[in-house]
């Protein structure tokens, strides 16, 4: 089979790799119907990810056909549609007994595409399949699906709940990328008073309104400003970093209230400077974490229910086998519009931004 092969910083290719085989009873394989590329992804070709060695297939989202299971798996079975969840769990140890997957001990947490070969490939070995996919109705296509394996739980979970979004907050949220833009429409269902969007690129700022923000701001232009006079000098209740640097991280700490909450989703390559001079005394809460996926079930069943704009995020399709291009696209967004790729299923080359 072929897969989206890492060979070090600046350094992938899609290529011939092994199939994979089951290595354990907890274990399934996995044909890949689509798969999408994360903004971790691109971390982790720059170098930000060192944990993640030199010939690993990466990829951490998909939506597939059950073709084997292990002796031990019980919940689903050859055949099955099903979504791969970025987060693998085993069920046993204390951090999943709590629902704290992403930080698993038995093996689990973010490992597909990261420790162990992932899932921008025609197939993939997934550990501990009871835990780790969930069986996907018919009424939600795969386009949908692979929202939920990992952005739109990564948003709700580490942004909107970790940020305690509520009924009549001011949010703002730095950086309309995918991850942003799904951080606005979860916030949106907890009836914030209202929303801002802040980021460089028109075409993102733009979707943004169209997933429900009130106002937006060029990060250029000084947004804490807009911030402030919105919200009559008070700051922010909520504010979600979305991007993942030293700067906007730091922005976003000087937009909040005090006694407000600074919910951090980007991935950070490298370090960023709190400036507890000015935070010690205003009450701020800051938040940091991984994924669990504890909100996955819940996600789908509103998927079900076409309460999540989820298509409305990508902006262009490709087959599998033109992964290097899709790469090239979602890597210039500036440039492209870009906001999710999504590989395998019916294609679109390009569709504006945030129309679906």
């Amino acid at each position: 089979m072929k897969g989206y092969v890492f060979h070090g910083p600046g350094n992938s290719a899609w290529e011939e790799v092994p199939d994979p085989d089951l290595k354990e009873p907890t274990d399934a394989v996995v044909r890949v119907d689509a798969v999408t590329i994360c903004g971790t992804d691109l971390h982790i070709l720059k170098g930000d990810v060192p944990e993640v060695r030199p010939g690993t297939v990466l990829g951490h989202e998909a939506v597939g056909e059950i073709v084997e299971v292990g002796s031990d798996v019980r919940t689903v079975r050859p055949g099955d549609r099903v979504l791969v969840s970025c987060i693998t769990a085993c069920g046993r140890c204390r951090y999943c007994r709590e629902g704290v997957y992403g930080q698993c001990l038995g093996g689990g947490g973010w490992i597909l595409g990261h420790l162990i070969d992932g899932t921008q490939a025609e197939y993939v070995r997934v550990p501990f399949a009871d835990l780790s996919v969930h069986p996907l109705p018919g009424a939600v296509s795969n386009e949908d699906a692979v929202m939920l394996a990992d952005i739109f739980p990564t948003s709700y979970e580490v942004g909107v709940l970790n940020g305690r979004v509520r009924p009549g907050d001011s949010v703002v949220v730095v950086g309309a990328g995918p991850i942003g833009l799904a951080a606005i429409a979860t916030a949106r269902l907890f009836t914030p008073e209202r929303v801002i969007a802040v980021d460089v690129a028109a075409s993102r700022l733009e979707a943004a309104r169209k997933l429900g923000a009130e106002a937006v701001a060029d990060a250029r232009e000084n947004p804490e400003q807009l911030v402030a006079d919105l919200t009559e000098g008070l700051g922010a209740d909520v504010v979600v970093e979305a991007v993942g640097v030293p700067e906007t991280f730091e922005t976003c700490t000087r937009m909040v209230r005090p006694g407000g909450h600074v919910a951090n989703i980007g991935v950070h390559g490298k370090p960023a400077t709190l400036h507890l001079e000015d935070l010690w005394i205003k009450n701020v809460t800051i938040t940091t974490g991984l994924v669990d996926t504890h909100s996955t079930p819940t996600l789908l069943r509103m998927a079900t229910a076409g309460r999540l704009p989820l298509a409305q995020l990508v902006t262009h399709t490709f087959p599998l086998e033109r992964m290097e291009e899709a790469y090239d696209v979602f890597s210039r967004a500036a440039d492209t519009g870009a906001l999710k790729v999504v590989l395998g299923g019916p294609q679109r080359e390009v569709v504006a931004a945030g129309t679906g």
